[in-house]
């Protein structure tokens, strides 16, 4: 039986896409908006992989993007203080743009409802993604957030999703995971003896047989794990 119920944020809860294409957009007005905002996924990916590997710092990763995005763009080389005047600008445009998908709300509060604990796990800065389930009303039903650079462990590592089920007083067995991601959030859980479910939010296809559960939106939740 299912008691406990740990979700990723970004691309899960919040729509961290949206946001951050509006905010790279309203940077750079005079550009292309579809190629830009690729880009600028693609970049933080990279640099994001980079910090939970260690090997750059949340600023630095911060930086890194915005100087190899100027540079591509034909605006030179960016130091320190240019890039964090800049991200100053971006990170205001970005916190602004913050919204929960539109399923996001009701499937916690269906499966609040219900008796189960909520909380989440993320790959990120502690501070900036408990400020976003604040900023998205969601601090209240979500009180237990268990971020990479806390646990000294990153999804897909085991260690993290074991210390977000001890947070919240569940056997990994009687909880479930559900991410955007199939390896790093659904997979990732399943490894760790969570049920792992995987949120396709493109609606596509399914690409073959899977070994976790799958949903295209939130509203199947509820009744997925019930089942």
């Amino acid at each position: 039986m299912i008691t406990a119920v740990l979700f990723d944020l970004d691309g899960t809860l919040l729509d961290h896409e949206d946001a951050a294409r509006r905010a790279v957009v309203g940077m750079f007005p005079d550009e292309d908006p579809a190629p830009l905002a690729a880009r600028w996924a693609e970049l933080t990916d990279q640099a994001v992989d980079r910090y939970l590997a260690g090997e750059l710092s949340f600023a630095e990763q911060r930086r890194l993007r915005i100087v190899t995005l100027a540079r591509e763009l034909g605006l030179g080389d960016w130091d320190d203080a240019r890039a964090d005047a800049w991200l100053t600008g971006y990170v205001a445009r970005y916190q602004a743009a913050w919204r929960p998908f539109p399923d996001a709300g009701p499937a916690l509060d269906a499966l609040a409802a219900r008796g189960l604990r909520l909380g989440v796990i993320t790959n990120g800065d502690a501070a900036q993604q408990r400020l976003k389930v604040e900023r998205i009303g969601f601090a209240a039903r979500l009180p237990v957030v268990v971020a990479s650079s806390e646990a000294d462990a990153a999804k897909p590592a085991a260690g993290i999703f074991l210390t977000a089920c001890a947070a919240l007083g569940a056997e990994p067995h009687a909880a479930a995971y559900v991410g955007d991601r199939l390896v790093v959030d659904a997979q990732g859980a399943a490894a760790a003896g969570l049920t792992g479910v995987w949120l396709d939010r493109s609606g596509g296809p399914s690409p073959g047989p899977l070994d976790v559960a799958r949903i295209t939106t939130l509203d199947a939740l509820p009744s997925l794990l019930r089942g």
